[in-house]
């Protein structure tokens, strides 16, 4: 592994750990990229607060910071500056355009919640609903078409329990969407780490016959995660075992 491009930091108020600490982490394991993508904040209508997420008026420090480590280590390694994004219809046209302006460089796709977040529930519970399975693609796939989004983080992250054919067809139209797009797909870290209910052997085998392409993503919280060798023995052995189209490295797509 040469790159990481998911990479979170205090300001999420679920991580923990210095910026610089995930910095010297990644020299140590000799990467060649560390990118930070913390999940962005949103202009929220109303008295809305999200819980996962940095606030608002946070962005600027957060990009200053990269910016300082980007300098500092220019010599050591690469440190792009990103986000992780949802993409929510109500704030996607502002989020957009804050983000620009604050001059973020690249978005992961990391989509959690359906809807606007405020008005839909959580994907990570379990779920029969097979409308909620179907917005949630539906959510996928027009993000990814927007052309913004520079790979797909935990594109399996819906939590769908029930019939499995039905799960098939419509993740299956992910996958297709990653190809037309030509938005790679991300074996997450965390869920492995976690023993998550994702990476899901099922959505693989189907990202596998399509041949999508695949990149691996960290997801570190800690700075200790930038040294799990024993997770990445786990992804790769998924990688090996389905004959995944690995990236070691993806370009950035520019917002």
């Amino acid at each position: 592994m040469i790159a990481n491009y998911h990479t979170h930091t205090p300001l999420c108020r679920h991580a923990q750990g210095a910026e610089e600490e995930y910095v010297e982490n990644a020299i140590a394991r000799e990467l060649q990229i560390l990118g930070f993508s913390d999940h962005t904040p949103h202009w929220f209508p109303g008295d809305y607060c999200s819980r996962i997420r940095m606030f608002p008026e946070q962005l600027t420090n957060y990009c200053q910071t990269v910016r300082n480590l980007q300098k500092k280590y220019s010599k050591q390694i690469e440190i792009p500056l990103g986000m992780e994004v949802e993409y929510y219809p109500a704030t996607w046209q502002t989020l957009l355009s804050r983000l620009q302006d604050a001059g973020v460089e690249y978005m992961l796709l990391g989509q959690h919640w359906n809807g606007n977040e405020f008005d839909a529930p959580h994907n990570f519970k379990p779920t029969e609903d097979t409308d909620q399975l179907i917005q949630y693609c539906n959510q996928v796939i027009t993000a990814m078409e927007t052309g913004k989004f520079t790979y797909c983080a935990h594109p399996d992250y819906i939590y769908f329990t029930g019939d499995r054919k039905t799960y098939e067809t419509n993740m299956r139209r992910i996958c297709m969407a990653s190809l037309d797009t030509d938005t790679p797909l991300e074996i997450n870290f965390a869920g492995l780490r976690g023993e998550r209910h994702y990476p899901n052997p099922l959505f693989w085998s189907l990202a596998a016959e399509e041949g999508c392409k695949v990149v691996l993503g960290i997801d570190a919280h800690d700075p200790s995660h930038i040294s799990d060798e024993n997770t990445e023995r786990a992804a790769m052995d998924m990688v090996n075992t389905l004959c995944l189209n690995l990236q070691h490295t993806v370009p950035l797509k520019s917002i």
